[in-house]
């Protein structure tokens, strides 16, 4: 088995990737800041079944009871955004706010490190217990 084929892992870089376009996304913000009738942008929040369902393997989970969720896998690369004006706008139409999105930017920096150092630790572990 490939160690960055668990489950926990292909949700912790699933986190990071999405993280990661957040940044990129929050950063075009900031780059127009000043761009008349710019509206800031931000990414849909990951919801824990959409995350669920991207680790799931080539084939479909089996459902033994009604009430069991039926999962099936998804091949989605792309987080979505949506327009997230942090003010009213300005008389020139744009709507973003540099303390807003700095504030954004650094939240986003720190949960980034902190998934990547989840990440790190749980493959050191994983590969102290099978003795590398």
């Amino acid at each position: 088995m490939n160690l960055p084929d668990i489950p926990l892992f292909t949700m912790m870089k699933e986190r990071m990737t999405w993280l990661h376009q957040r940044q990129d996304l929050l950063s075009q913000n900031v780059a127009n800041a000043d761009t008349p009738g710019y509206v800031a942008r931000d990414l849909k929040p990951l919801d824990f079944e959409s995350a669920l369902r991207k680790t799931s393997s080539g084939a479909a989970m089996m459902t033994t009871n009604s009430r069991h969720i039926a999962i099936a896998p998804t091949s989605a690369d792309k987080f979505d955004d949506v327009a997230a004006p942090d003010v009213e706008s300005s008389p020139n139409g744009n709507a973003v706010s540099l303390e807003m999105e700095m504030i954004k930017v650094s939240d986003t920096q720190a949960q980034f490190q902190a998934a990547a150092n989840l990440y790190a630790k749980a493959m050191t572990l994983m590969k102290t217990a099978i003795g590398h």
